[in-house]
């Protein structure tokens, strides 16, 4: 059986992280010899966001300057590759984005809990198919009880400023690492692969690499 430690660098209101999630865990299944500690780190996108956040459509046109036709087959794009990881994305018109930070202090608290892989699957159905705010405290407590995690126990950690600090460090050196878009996958501090990739790229990659790690270990 090879190990592997896998860091992955995401932000919560990114489709692209669900995808890549997504695609990991279902290349992870297929491979019955690798065995992996996947580690989530925070990334915010657009820490500036405001808690009123701001329609998708009019963010897209600021950051990337896409039409709304360009937006409009960008997120059919991404409708479908998310159902080809089992994931089902809200195909309602408009939709707003949202802070992300408080959802990253919770799943930094439900990490010590050994459930951040749950709360971040329950928070992208939260947000991305359920389209409810995640910079909404009741609404954080309530995916906080869908990953099995304790409902008041968040609530104290929302209410405060605890795991604060923490985040932005780990933001921070994220990027001194030269991290500037997500989803990100550094494999034992060795490898890494950008964006959401397909299972079937992610199968192939980790194969490869636990063949290299292998033949590194000592006979």
């Amino acid at each position: 059986m090879t190990r592997l430690t896998i860091d992955f660098v995401s932000d919560v209101v990114c489709p692209w992280c669900v995808i890549g999630l997504r695609g990991l865990e279902i290349a992870l299944d297929r491979i019955d010899d690798v065995e992996a500690d996947i580690r989530l780190h925070p990334f915010e996108l657009n820490p500036a966001m405001g808690p009123e956040g701001q329609d998708i459509g009019e963010h897209i046109a600021e950051k990337y300057g896409a039409t709304p036709q360009q937006s409009a087959a960008n997120r059919d794009a991404i409708r479908q590759r998310a159902a080809e990881v089992g994931f089902t994305m809200s195909a309602a018109p408009g939709g707003r984005i949202y802070n992300s930070f408080d959802a990253h202090r919770l799943l930094d608290w439900a990490g010590e809990q050994g459930k951040a892989l749950a709360l971040k699957h329950a928070l992208f159905t939260t947000y991305f198919t359920e389209r409810r705010d995640i910079g909404d405290h009741a609404v954080l407590v309530d995916a906080a009880q869908v990953a099995g995690l304790d409902a008041d126990a968040a609530r104290e950690i929302l209410s405060s400023d605890a795991h604060g600090d923490r985040v932005r460090e780990e933001e921070a050196r994220w990027r001194r690492e030269g991290v500037t878009a997500v989803p990100t996958i550094v494999i034992d501090d060795r490898y890494m692969i950008s964006g959401g990739q397909p299972a079937d790229a992610f199968e192939r990659a980790l194969r490869q690499i636990a063949a290299e790690v292998e033949a590194r270990a000592p006979a």
